[in-house]
């Protein structure tokens, strides 16, 4: 019997029935057959056979192993030696060539006709065909093996080009795959031969719309089209981002990962060191690192670069992820809106080029043109024209309008300021704050043939039953939600009394949006204390947005693909602390809304900065688009004196903190330049381009709402000695 040498802990998973099962159907069938001879030994045979023990009498223990070598050996080579893929200049109709791919979509005609399909990505549909008259033929040998291939392995085609569909160009140009020539969508062959390059395994069940687990994400990534679409359209909205910086005269610059622990606002993560008590920081960003490099000279840099933040997680967010970082010098942050206005209005034109999007069923996905077939049902269109300049708003209009700092100008309905023209009593009704701002906002649902009440009131129940908890419990007030009713007193607005109806419905400036009600239309009141704006949204903001999700996914309000840019600038310079994020680390009860490093947007902002700094405004500027921030930037403070003064002074750092931060005060102090700049997500900005509302759909690998890698069950448990090499020592437990 021949014997397979492994080490004991690989033996004992493998002795188990239901774990060998698993490996064998992984495994070429001959090398199956191998391994189930060897591991069908008992558990203390095959103990005593890898400790050694004296081998039965007259076997060569030498011979065995030359055996299995052979064996394995022919097996490696069956899937390991195979031809070269044709270059595009190869395809023209009549010649041979070879193709790689999986194979896909077997459509057997009959026992002497069989057609299939090589999924390639990036490139031309690609049909092959395999035929025969004559039995124990080349071609009747060909066609057995293509229909005893498992649907899905990865295969090796060799045929005649049949025809090619489409425009196919002879310069010389190829496709993106560099395999294909330019302007084919599909090329026919006739199969000589095919030939496995492994095999998939039957225990792995495919069928329409299957569902793999996060575990899986290798299988989710290549049978899920719209998720491998995604990941393919990625590089080429980075390249086009890259071109056009390079045709702005950006230099593009690496900056270390391993940094050190600073407090710019985030959480850090740390990556201890076997230098007893020192550890490195991987970067919030690259912030610190591109302004010293204004201070080197470098007039333009950027970066894709890699940044990591130890937060809370949802679906726009990653505790790793990849932003398009740049700074310039000799600039203000007008130059820097303008470049990334730049930047961003010429990704639609580029990627119409080489890309569609298809809506197909509930998804929308890119797909490239050349390899573009359109189902029943699917309908296929461009990315819009983003013309430039965007448009720009205040912080303070985009919260009293819209109730939010990074706006959705889809949603047809603002919010304005009512309590003016309401009675008081009702004002004590829906909060006990002591004279509150209220503010109401009218949805009006757009159904085709008219609103139905019923519908309506349907929904809008369902949506204040499933409201969450902060808002259905704010401390100011719930949100109070009326619909009119032509047929009741008052519209059905009675609780309002009737001069708080007239003086709403009186079209008064401001109010033109509550004039002309019909029947169907919500209105939605929330009182709110009476201070100035703070944070990055009010209750009514929130439900705002969340009304129009949940009348879009209702069908009450149509899906809108389009693309509303926008810039909110003139953020307040500081916010008050919270639980949420450290800050940076100050004595003041309040840090740097954006980081302790933006410029004052003014000369009188410079002077609050000493007098009342809660007042002062930084030069600070987000880009957003459909209610998703895009990305922040500023200019910067380039004088070390004025920098060191807002985080001695002003945020009242230590002098441990500020130490912190010497390499920057002294590259600042070398005659830095005036400068400004920006960080792109790029995680998000594919996500838009690509329509779908997480991250996770656009990264390879992503991490899970805790932060796992659910693939390769990361973060993994660290061991004592671990711990003792890098001088550390797990925590006692608090009793």
């Amino acid at each position: 019997m021949a014997q397979l040498r492994v080490s004991s802990r690989r033996l004992c998973s493998l002795s188990c029935p239901s774990l060998r099962r698993s490996t064998a159907a992984h495994l070429p069938r001959q090398l199956s057959l191998s391994l189930s001879l060897s591991l069908s030994l008992s558990l203390p045979q095959s103990r005593r056979l890898i400790h050694s023990q004296p081998t039965p009498a007259g076997e060569d223990v030498n011979d065995r192993q030359r055996a299995l070598g052979q064996q394995l050996r022919e097996e490696w080579s069956k899937y390991s030696q195979f031809p070269n893929a044709s270059g595009a200049s190869d395809f023209d109709e009549g010649k041979e060539v070879t193709v790689h791919g999986f194979l896909s979509r077997r459509r057997v005609k009959h026992s002497k006709l069989v057609f299939a399909d090589v999924q390639v990505d990036n490139g031309p549909a690609i049909q092959i065909t395999s035929h025969f008259e004559v039995a124990d033929s080349p071609e009747h040998a060909a066609t057995k093996a293509l229909r005893a291939i498992a649907l899905h392995s990865p295969v090796s085609v060799t045929g005649t080009v049949v025809k090619l569909h489409g425009s196919a160009e002879r310069d010389g140009a190829e496709s993106a795959t560099g395999g294909f020539p330019a302007g084919v969508t599909r090329i026919d062959l006739d199969m000589h031969s095919i030939q496995p390059l492994n095999a998939f395994p039957k225990d792995i069940i495919i069928s329409d719309g299957v569902q793999f687990p996060p575990t899986s994400r290798h299988l989710q990534i290549r049978f899920s089209d719209p998720l491998r679409s995604r990941l393919l359209a990625r590089p080429q909205i980075g390249f086009q981002l890259r071109q056009t910086l390079d045709t702005l005269g950006f230099t593009e610059v690496e900056t270390p990962i391993l940094f050190k622990s600073t407090p710019e606002g985030a959480r850090e993560f740390l990556v201890p060191t076997r230098r007893p008590g020192l550890a490195y920081a991987l970067p919030q960003s690259p912030q610190q690192y591109k302004q010293m490099l204004m201070a080197s000279g470098v007039r333009r840099y950027f970066q894709f670069a890699r940044c990591f933040r130890d937060e809370d997680l949802r679906a726009d967010r990653q505790p790793e992820f990849t932003q398009l970082d740049l700074e310039m010098s000799f600039a203000t942050g007008q130059d820097v809106m303008r470049t990334v206005e730049s930047l961003v209005s010429e990704l639609p034109a580029a990627l119409n080029a080489q890309l569609s999007m298809v809506k197909r069923s509930d998804d929308i996905y890119p797909v490239f043109k050349r390899g573009l077939k359109l189902e029943d049902g699917d309908r296929d269109f461009s990315w819009p024209s983003l013309p430039a300049p965007f448009m720009r708003l205040t912080y303070q209009e985009a919260m009293s309008r819209f109730g939010v700092d990074k706006p959705d100008l889809r949603i047809p309905f603002e919010i304005r300021r009512v309590d003016q023209v309401l009675p008081s009593e009702f004002i004590g009704k829906i909060s006990g704050i002591k004279n509150p701002i209220v503010d109401a906002f009218r949805f009006r649902p757009e159904v085709d043939g008219g609103n139905d009440l019923g519908s309506t009131s349907e929904f809008i129940g369902d949506f204040m039953k499933n409201l969450p908890i902060a808002l259905a419990r704010n401390p100011d007030g719930e949100p109070v939600v009326l619909m009119f009713n032509s047929k009741r007193p008052l519209g059905g607005l009675s609780s309002l009394g009737f001069e708080g109806v007239e003086g709403l419905t009186s079209g008064a400036p401001g109010l033109e949006a509550f004039q002309d009600l019909e029947d169907g239309d919500i209105l939605v009141f929330q009182a709110r204390e009476n201070k100035p704006f703070q944070g990055g949204s009010t209750a009514l903001g929130t439900t705002r947005s969340l009304m129009y999700q949940s009348a879009v996914s209702r069908g009450l309000l149509p899906r809108d693909l389009s693309f509303k840019f926008l810039w909110v600038v003139d953020f307040p310079m500081f916010t008050p602390d919270n639980a949420a994020d450290p800050g940076q680390g100050g004595q003041a009860g309040f840090s740097a809304t954006h980081h302790p490093f933006t410029a004052p947007l003014t000369d009188a902002d410079v002077e609050l900065l000493a007098t009342d700094p809660m007042k002062a405004r930084g030069d600070h500027y987000d880009l957003v688009v459909n209610g998703v921030e895009l990305g922040g930037g500023s200019r910067r403070i380039h004088i070390a004196k004025m920098q060191e003064y807002v985080m001695r002074e002003i945020l009242k750092m230590t002098d441990k903190g500020v130490g912190q931060f010497s390499h920057l005060l002294e590259a600042l102090r070398a005659g830095c330049p005036p400068h400004a700049g920006f960080a792109l997500g790029f995680d998000r900005l594919v996500a838009i381009f690509t329509h779908t509302d997480s991250v996770r759909d656009v990264i390879a690998f992503p991490k899970s709402m805790k932060g796992e890698d659910l693939t390769v069950k990361s973060p993994g448990l660290i061991t004592k000695a671990e711990l003792e090499t890098y001088h550390l020592a797990f925590a006692e437990k608090k009793k």
